[in-house]
């Protein structure tokens, strides 16, 4: 029961307050009070009780109001009260509620998949899924693979959003981010094929994040734990917290986690002679091995200043205070008869360390016209350092001692990124949306490399390989959308304005780098309901990819004295145009068409020196790319406890450039095939698992052809401990099948290798929650269901 006494005071101003107490006269922390309106039952104000069961209501005008007061386990209540000077509402007794209360302890629910012409929407709160983490859910995600810590959307890169906002992490980084996340704070997975003009031209594809809304009262958090075991042990173990009143809404987690993986690499270069004919031939066999420590950290605060306008400020960063890696080499050298030329061995240690942490404000203001206006500031600051040190042995041919060569490298890399937008959304009718918005970013790096030859013991600075690199980049943008729909026909379209100017300086090249271009970026969706089970549609995107500083800074690191990285300050950006075409019909089926040309694509091969007996790994503009396929995709749910989904992807690439005076072209059909399981078992499907595999054909990528290869993962979690734990177990390269084979053949070029990744791996992991878990709150919502039920309670 509940127990509730009021008292209304009134000079100029009145108030109502309240104290909430159950059956046994204890008072009820965080249950949740309506004021309505007993006319028409809308809502006037609304909180919660607080730590000892009391609330109060401020500023209330005179006049007749209905008090609804919910708890879960409770039924709800509603109390007629008149606000008058010196009145007093009469006590309310509630009744637990048995049958809600069993009721709520276990509401899961699988996955939804919902269609649109430019996206597909996962939603996943409260699914089967949402016991994991992220990454988890993004490898069970339709149109997403995940393979190699590579995100993309079918066959190209996804550029990743959480909650519309870029994240700046990419690769093993961005992997930890997600890994480290937990799902059951993910509404949904959207994965856009077709970014409209609001989000930035270089997002091709864009997989934005959305993230639910805390509507759980009071505090509440989670712990986990992970131990995974591959060729070498790694673990994982972090804390998330939450924390909601009237006012504020709190997020905060942090994750540590230690790895140690391993890589083996085996190499083959055919050195040629200007008539292509092998002169010798360089077979080695790397193995790398990397140890790091890494701590990430996100914090959210939202502020509620007014029922229309609220402040946020976050902070998320990933500190590497230890990294290390270290390369163990064997290189044979023979020449075109297999006959041995010399041998050597190389070793190559170094030690990083790095952060990234980034700061960010934002306000939003609701109209009451259902317009919203967002404006944003970010600021992240990159700070790297790496030290590193190379020594290499030669052998003769009868395998004595030659010489030995050492050398060692500090560089360091300090970067600012500072963002500012503003975005306003105009909701004109109930199909008709307008968007427009501004943004500008600034960019500013400092790098500085310092190469040391170890010669009898002392240190001779290489000036060669001694270099500062400023980069400075500007970017201005402006767009503007508009969204509408008449009849059988839905459009979105959109424009966006980016000005570009950048500026990177090498002392060493003596030399000044400068990108100064304004670009238009149309977006186009169009699609027609042709029946309730079919429809068509078509999509435009012109988007760009700009080379980013690591990629300009033309540092060179060598991994042995033969083979270095390297950037490129001449590269230029990227233009792609791509059409799509495609058809859905009967609720399950998906069948698309698309074409797309890049102009001046960006790839990184490695090109070998014939004549110095050298290999370069480094970012080159080639002439053009241009990529046309045809996708399938099924989903369906197999009784209540089976979802499955299928894509299949048939697509050829052709690169097409100019090396030396001579034009190059390659293609490859390819095919890309996945199916996706997920499974819910137990009356009360607390018996989850999911099984995903995925086949790569032959493709090419940058006039490197890749070897077929499989990917497979599965998983299975169980609700345990009174829906307070979870315990997980997942497999990944199930079938050891995801290294693959990849070789360079063109013109002078002859090189190939094969990567043997630590992916095969088994992980036990254990999620505890803690807190009021229970305690939801109610949507303050004005729906009219909810007025409805107001009215017929009165």
């Amino acid at each position: 029961m509940l127990f509730f006494a009021a008292q209304v005071l009134w000079s100029q101003t009145s108030s109502v307050s309240g104290l909430v107490k159950d059956e046994t006269n204890s008072p009820i922390a965080y249950a949740n009070i309506l004021l309505l309106k007993a006319q028409d039952s809308t809502i006037v104000t609304g909180d919660s009780s607080d730590e000892n069961g009391k609330f109060r209501f401020d500023n209330i005008e005179l006049g007749s109001y209905i008090l609804k007061t919910s708890f879960i386990g409770f039924k709800d209540n509603y109390t007629t009260i008149s606000v008058t000077k010196n009145t007093n509402a009469r006590s309310i007794i509630l009744q637990e509620d048995i049958e809600s209360l069993s009721a709520v302890e276990l509401t899961v629910k699988k996955p939804t998949i919902k269609i649109e012409p430019d996206r597909l929407i996962f939603n996943v709160e409260n699914s089967s899924l949402s016991e994991g983490n992220i990454l988890q859910v993004l490898r069970s995600t339709p149109r997403v693979l995940v393979a190699d810590e590579e995100i993309k959307i079918k066959n190209s890169n996804a550029t990743v959003y959480i909650n519309d906002k870029k994240v700046s992490l990419t690769g093993n980084e961005l992997a930890q981010l997600l890994e480290g996340t937990p799902a059951n704070t993910v509404k949904s997975i959207e994965v856009i094929t077709n970014p409209s003009a609001k989000y930035d031209a270089d997002s091709g594809t864009v997989l934005n994040i959305v993230m639910s809304k805390n509507l759980i009262t009071g505090y509440r958090g989670s712990i986990f734990a992970n131990y995974t075991q591959g060729v070498f042990p790694r673990t994982n173990y972090g804390i998330t917290q939450f924390y909601k009143n009237s006012k504020i809404n709190v997020f905060a987690s942090y994750n540590y986690r230690k790895n140690k993986i391993n890589r083996d690499d085996d190499q083959r270069i055919n050195f040629l002679d200007q008539g292509n004919n092998i002169i010798q031939q360089w077979n080695s066999n790397f193995n790398r091995e990397v140890n790091s420590e890494t701590h990430n950290f996100n914090f959210i605060f939202d502020y509620s200043i007014t029922e229309n306008s609220t402040l946020s400020f976050s902070a998320n960063g990933q500190i590497l205070p230890y990294f290390e890696r270290r390369t163990i080499g064997e290189t044979r050298v023979t020449d075109n008869t297999n006959n041995p030329l010399f041998n050597f061995d190389s070793q190559n240690l170094s030690r990083d360390e790095r952060s990234n942490i980034s700061y960010g404000l934002d306000y939003i203001y609701n109209f009451k016209n259902s317009a919203k206006l967002s404006l944003n500031v970010i600021y992240t600051d990159y700070d790297y350092e790496r030290n590193q040190d190379v020594n290499s042995e030669y052998f003769s041919a009868i395998n004595t001692l030659d010489s030995i060569t050492t050398f060692n490298t500090l560089s360091n890399q300090d970067t600012e990124f500072l963002i500012y937008k503003a975005d306003y959304t105009l909701p004109i009718s109930e199909t008709t949306l307008f968007e427009v918005g501004v943004k500008a970013s600034n960019i500013k790096s400092n790098s500085n490399i310092v190469q040391n030859d170890i010669i009898n013991g002392q240190e001779i600075l290489d000036i060669n390989n001694t270099d500062i690199f400023d980069y400075d980049e500007d970017i201005y943008a402006a767009y503007i959308n508009y969204e509408d729909q008449w009849g059988r026909w839905g459009f979105k379209g959109g424009l966006r304005f980016e000005h570009t100017d950048i500026e990177g300086i090498s002392v060493l090249l003596g030399s000044v780098n400068t990108q100064d271009y304004s670009e238009f970026f149309p977006t186009l969706s169009l699609n027609y309901q042709a029946t309730e089970i079919f429809s068509l549609y078509t999509n435009y995107k012109r988007s760009l990819e700009r080379p980013n500083y690591s990629n300009l800074n033309p540092f060179r690191f060598f991994l042995t004295d033969n083979a270095i990285v390297t950037g490129n300050p001449n590269l230029q950006p990227v233009f792609e145009n791509r059409v799509t075409i495609g058809t859905s019909f009967l609720d399950h089926f998906v069948i698309e068409a698309y074409y797309s040309k890049r102009k001046d694509n960006i790839i990184e091969i490695p090109l070998q020196d014939n004549v110095n007996s050298l290999i370069t790994i480094t970012p080159t503009n080639i002439g053009q790319t241009r990529d046309f396929g045809f996708d399938f995709e099924t989903f369906y749910d197999i009784g209540n406890h089976w979802s499955l989904y299928f894509y299949n992807s048939i697509f050829n690439i052709e690169d097409e450039s100019n090396f030396n005076g001579n034009q190059i072209v390659q293609d490859q059909w390819t095919i890309v095939s996945s199916l996706s399981n997920t499974f819910s078992f137990l009356e009360d499907n607390s018996l989850n698992a999911a099984f995903t595999v995925t086949y790569f054909s032959k493709n090419i990528q940058g006039f490197r052809i890749l070897e077929p290869r499989l990917a497979s993962d599965f998983s299975i979690s169980k609700v345990i401990l009174k829906n307070k734990g979870v315990l997980s177990l997942s497999v990944e390269d199930i079938f050891n099948e995801q290294d693959y084979f990849s070789r360079t053949r063109f013109l002078n070029q002859d090189n190939s290798n094969f990567l043997d990744f630590d992916n095969r791996t088994i992980k036990l992991g254990f999620r505890y929650k803690f807190g009021n878990t229970k305690l939801k709150t109610n949507e303050r919502s004005k729906s009219i269901e909810e007025k409805n039920r107001l009215r017929r309670s009165n």
